[in-house]
């Protein structure tokens, strides 16, 4: 069988056009053409190098890249789309940073660490997963949408938030108004 030689900067050239925040061994094997062996002892090798970072078993990021854990997280729990105090925060509505991403999902809620950065999945109906975005390769719910949820689960005991630190002129309320609908009646105050 014969080998093949991988240039490593027409690697890292390959996996920037990709323009994705991370990479799965079977992204590599596809971009590369190595048998599994040699690919694992090249992975090894790019990590030693500098050039990958290894997020967890089987995924790795180019450490040449900006760390995007927003981006890195979305792609890794998929479907979901930040929203809740993350989005208000980005959206100038809450005037704190938080310090979790967090995210709402219809799958299982999950908590994760990346980049010394934690991240929360929250589940929610698949009927209210709906207003949100594709904005800079990141699904972020709308200012509307992102207060929903947030309200919602507030609603359910889950979060707490003092109201007297949201920017609320920032909110189209008649959007609002319409999101609010499809929102248990409980919600709605």
């Amino acid at each position: 069988m014969a080998t093949r030689k991988l240039n490593t900067m027409d690697f890292i050239k390959t996996l920037q056009e990709l323009d994705r925040g991370f990479f799965t061994v079977a992204d590599f094997e596809k971009i590369t053409g190595l048998s599994k062996n040699s690919l694992k002892v090249t992975l090894n090798r790019l990590v030693k190098q500098g050039i990958l970072t290894r997020l967890k078993r089987g995924i790795y990021q180019l450490s040449l890249s900006a760390i995007d854990v927003k981006r890195i997280a979305n792609q890794l729990y998929y479907p979901s789309y930040l929203s809740f105090e993350s989005a208000l925060s980005d959206y100038g509505l809450l005037s704190q940073i938080p310090f979790t991403q967090t995210f709402a999902t219809t799958r299982k809620s999950k908590k994760m660490t990346i980049w010394k950065t934690e991240v929360e999945f929250t589940q929610i109906k698949k009927d209210l997963f709906f207003g949100y975005t594709l904005d800079k390769g990141i699904y972020i719910a709308e200012p509307e949408k992102a207060l929903l949820d947030e309200l919602y689960l507030i609603s359910r005991g889950k979060r707490t938030l003092d109201i007297k630190e949201l920017d609320l002129g920032k909110i189209d309320k008649k959007k609002f108004d319409q999101y609010a609908k499809r929102f248990p009646a409980y919600l709605l105050f």
